[in-house]
């Protein structure tokens, strides 16, 4: 315990300093940082605490002691010949790691030319990476949109209902459909209706053509062939209360109070460019669309000499168009309401309400005809601001093989081709993912900074660390071309895995760097503590690293609900923790030896000459077998 709890206690502070700052972030994605910082920062801790307590009791308890004479590299028992048989080659493969190392390190700078074009490669990956805020979920269900014409009746959208789910149920996906008339995302209205599609079992479902983003495109581009209504599938969002669906919300401001009519000539630029542009797919308008009004106009003269009042007017045309509560009345037991409303024929045509008759003062009926004047016009049915402003609501999403990063930047450049005074907003999912964005940066600064700070008290000197932190690009690395060969985006599962990634990079290059550093204060050059400490710490770094990559190997090839958001952190972990690995364990003794070496004392300076002046590096073969660091 005495060689390895230091490294056990800086690993642990290490990794539990790189979640916390993920717990402070407000907003959506800080709710997703947070619960997911907290948990590996406590299960972390008590990790540590178990392995430098309970662990060590229990070696001591379980681990048999070997029999004199027996030797020390054999084991015995049904898993003995593999034991052996694993051992020598490992045991090989650590002297030709070492023989190799000897080889790097004498050839140290050409190595950091090497890190130099690493880091190269990472900017590279990170500008071409797509941008997003959460993967699209197939979460066994979609939502089918209807909005038929302005002043289209119920039986016209039951009809087209009919049709949406005559289709749907004959998908094979598809195990039940609810429908609703009169009410959409987009508004309410006999015009309006909206089903939710219930999907079979992810276990039924096991084609990738049977999944919920496939059954939306395909029935999507079935149901435009619906002449009557405009028709469109949709899955739900990642999470919930963020949006009505996957995709961007775009809000199209008014910003200089040009008028309705501007706005509405705005708005049918801005789809036109849109449904040009190969970046974008599904670009719709959301609300209730301008539709004919009859407008009634009161002379307010005619009616004052008739002694009719404005109200009775107002209660009249509510009552015979609308309806209106009265009483109740008790009927074999029952409180049964009555309502009362003008019977069909007396509303359906303007010269029928024209017909109607409004009581005056003295409760006289008089014809409303001679009191007010009708027009038919056409007018918007609803008004939207946002920010203050006028505005209207678009939404669309990315066409395959984009990002909603791309969808997002397109938009905004299409948005910059409209005339003078009209400006955008992000609401809903597409502002929690700029925010999220924007935030990156200082994510990823106050996590290796907390790692630096922590490593900094910990050894008590502002150069040990810098040979830990040199190893980050290398994890990082392997994150971004793994979720580049898998088309992945830059969202917030990413970002979380990155993070993870950072610290477990850490934690390697702490193996290495920990014994390195008492190697030399033994005594020993700065060259050949690195060689030894990269020779004793080889094996538990591919062991533990070799354990925390099978164990993101289910969420690797996960599948069914929830599946997106695992396969993101799996791939990162995954490709992160293995060429991060396979390179640090060749370029940290490099790291500490070329930090130590430019940042070493007057005293260090004197010392490592008096060593280097007979000095050989030693391969391992015919080094001491063991190195006791007290």
């Amino acid at each position: 315990m005495s060689q390895i709890s230091g490294a056990v206690i800086g690993i642990t502070v290490i990794l539990v300093a790189v979640f916390l700052p993920l717990s402070f972030f407000a907003g959506a994605t800080g709710n997703i940082y947070r619960q997911f910082s907290l948990v590996m920062a406590v299960s972390i801790a008590f990790s540590g605490f178990f392995a430098l307590t309970l662990t060590p009791a229990l070696c001591a308890t379980m681990l048999k002691p070997i029999p004199k004479g027996h030797a020390h590299d054999k084991k015995t028992g049904f898993f003995g010949p593999f034991f052996n048989w694993f051992n020598r080659h490992f045991g090989r493969a650590t002297r030709g790691y070492e023989r190799g190392m000897v080889r790097v390190m004498r050839r140290s700078w050409l190595m950091m030319a090497v890190y130099a074009a690493i880091i190269a490669v990472v900017a590279l990956l990170f500008m071409r990476l797509p941008t997003a805020f959460l993967p699209t979920e197939d979460q066994g269900n979609v939502i089918v949109n209807v909005q038929l014409p302005p002043g289209a009746t119920q039986e016209r959208t039951l009809n087209v209902m009919k049709e949406v789910e005559a289709y749907m149920m004959e998908q094979p996906e598809v195990d039940n459909i609810v429908s609703i008339i009169g009410f959409n995302f987009s508004g309410t209205g006999q015009n309006m209706a909206l089903a939710f599609a219930t999907l079979k079992d992810w276990g039924v479902r096991t084609k990738p053509e049977e999944s919920a983003m496939s059954l939306a495109g395909r029935a999507t581009g079935a149901l435009q062939s619906i002449r009557d209504a405009f028709v469109i599938v949709i899955t739900p969002p990642a999470i919930p209360e963020l949006g009505t669906g996957s995709g961007f919300v775009f809000r199209l401001l008014d910003r200089n109070a040009m008028g309705h009519e501007a706005l509405v000539a705005a708005r049918g630029q801005l789809l036109g460019t849109a449904a040009q542009s190969p970046i974008l797919v599904g670009v719709r308008p959301e609300g209730v669309e301008d539709a004919p009004q009859w407008e009634i106009e009161i002379d307010r003269d005619a009616a004052a000499a008739q002694n009719v009042s404005v109200a009775a007017i107002s209660n009249t045309l509510g009552t015979a168009l609308g309806s209106a509560y009265v009483t109740d009345f008790p009927n074999q037991g029952y409180m049964q309401r009555v309502t009362v409303q003008a019977d069909a024929d007396k509303r359906m045509t303007p010269e029928s309400v024209l017909a109607l008759k409004v009581p005056n003062n003295q409760g006289q009926l008089v014809p409303l005809s001679t009191m007010v004047s009708a027009k038919w016009v056409s007018g918007p049915m609803q008004l939207k601001r946002y920010n203050g402003y006028p505005s209207m609501s678009i939404t669309g999403e990315p066409a395959p093989g984009y990002s909603t990063g791309d969808a997002m930047a397109e938009m905004e450049r299409i948005a910059g081709t409209l005339p003078a005074g009209f400006g955008y907003e992000w609401t809903g999912i597409s502002l929690d993912e700029k925010k999220a964005g924007a935030s990156s940066a200082i994510l990823y600064a106050f996590s290796i900074l907390a790692v630096f700070l922590c490593l900094a008290a910990l050894y008590e000197s502002w150069t040990i660390p810098l040979s830990v932190i040199l190893v980050v690009p290398l994890g990082v690395l392997g994150t971004l071309f793994g979720v580049w060969i898998r088309a992945m985006p830059n969202d917030v599962y990413f970002q979380i895995g990155l993070i993870t990634v950072i610290g477990l990079s850490a934690k390697n290059a702490i193996l290495i760097v920990e014994f390195a550093k008492d190697l030399q204060a033994q005594g020993m050059s700065v060259l050949q503590a690195s060689l030894a400490a990269a020779r004793l710490r080889f094996r538990p770094i591919l062991m533990t690293s070799l354990a925390f990559i099978m164990g993101v190997v289910p969420l690797y090839i996960a599948s069914g609900a929830s599946s997106a958001s695992q396969r993101e952190i799996g791939t990162g972990v995954f490709w992160g923790m293995t060429v991060g690995t396979t390179l640090s364990v060749m370029m940290v003794p490099v790291f500490f030896l070329l930090v130590r070496t430019m940042f070493r004392s007057r005293e260090q300076r004197a010392h490592d000459r008096e060593l280097a002046a007979g000095e050989e590096i030693t391969p391992a073969d015919q080094a001491p077998k063991e190195v006791m660091i007290p």
